[in-house]
């Protein structure tokens, strides 16, 4: 049997807020001479579960392709800079892949970035599969990005147990969709308070996994 965990990135591992909203910003300075948007306000943004940022962000709507290069080759150098784990991530990390867990993240931002963010925070080798949103055709709340994950392990659903922990109701709503189990981290960035499912800390996911 497997015991398979798939964590989502932004908000449930690292928190990474302050880069985002600096390379966010920084377009808005570039291309459109505008004031900066407050963190809260860009978090708040990003984790609606329906929306379009290139309005929010930029005034725009649709995500043109100079605002997407020039936020990329920004947030390229700039996503390494703030981020940081939660308290306790690196300590139920290393509790989870003692125990065998296999671990994954599905997360929504690119692939590239995820990668370097979390090698840079020296965690990228607790996880077999690291995926983006760059690499699907549909990110979160569709389940192509855990199919994806479960298809590397060769889930068996009537052997192997698999749950997805993220901060966001998209992550919830892709684990329902790929009928595996979840876990809401009330620590991230989301400010929703009617999943169920939920932990408060870190650590207690060890007793509901293992």
């Amino acid at each position: 049997m497997q015991n398979i965990v798939i964590f989502d990135m932004d908000g449930t591992l690292i928190d990474s807020k302050k880069d985002i909203t600096i390379s966010v910003n920084h377009v808005r300075n570039v291309h459109y001479s505008l004031e900066p948007l407050s963190e809260d306000f860009i978090v708040e943004a990003i984790n609606k579960e329906v929306r379009n940022l290139p309005e929010l962000f930029y005034g725009t709507q649709e995500y043109h392709k100079k605002d997407m290069l020039v936020f990329e080759a920004h947030y390229e150098e700039q996503c390494v800079k703030s981020p940081y784990l939660y308290s306790g991530i690196q300590e139920i990390l290393d509790a989870l892949k003692k125990a065998n867990v296999k671990l994954s993240v599905a997360t929504n931002a690119p692939t590239k970035f995820a990668k370097r963010m979390l090698s840079s925070l020296s965690v990228e080798h607790y996880f077999d599969v690291i995926i983006g949103a760059d690499a699907v055709s549909h990110s979160k709340p569709s389940p192509e990005m855990l199919y994806r994950i479960l298809e590397h392990y060769e889930y068996d659903k009537t052997k192997d147990k698999a749950m997805m922990i993220g901060d966001n109701s998209k992550d919830i709503l892709s684990a329902q969709n790929a009928n595996i189990d979840s876990l809401f981290a009330t620590w991230g960035f989301s400010s929703e308070t009617d999943l169920k499912n939920k932990v408060d800390k870190p650590h207690e996911i060890l007793s509901i996994v293992l």
